[in-house]
């Protein structure tokens, strides 16, 4: 991907993948999935922000231009969360395995391990599986 004079790229600009390659200059420090997000999570004890989606996914530009792009949000974040973006068609694997883990655990200690978020707006935790479905 070429440099965007002005613009400081995330951790997605050596991705192979367009759909990352098109979220590399988001204010969102996104990571792709992988160690190297992992262990920044846990080395600054935050949460996971998870994106999932695909580049002819119309409402994955659509969150990009109202959400991903925006200042704000991404200071919110940066600041609260380590953002990791994955592209689903380079990496269903992924989409199974959260799957896998929320039907085993779609809680810990009471507390819900994922929220779903459907038009942008998480609504409530996920606890039962078949709601996702």
């Amino acid at each position: 991907m070429p440099i965007k004079e002005g613009q400081q790229p995330n951790q997605l600009i050596n991705e192979k993948s367009p759909y990352l390659l098109q979220h590399a200059y988001n204010p969102v420090d996104w990571y792709p999935w992988g160690e190297e997000a992992f262990a920044k999570a846990k080395a600054e004890n935050k949460p996971i922000f998870l994106s999932i989606g695909y580049s002819c996914f119309h409402w994955c530009h659509v969150m990009e231009r109202q959400c991903f792009k925006d200042e704000e949000v991404a200071e919110l974040l940066n600041k609260h969360y380590v953002a990791i973006k994955v592209d689903r068609e380079e990496r269903p694997d992924i989409i199974v395995k959260l799957l896998t883990h929320l039907t085993d655990k779609p809680s810990v200690h009471g507390e819900a391990t994922a929220y779903a978020c459907r038009n942008f707006a998480c609504r409530e935790p996920i606890t039962n599986m078949e709601a996702v479905r």
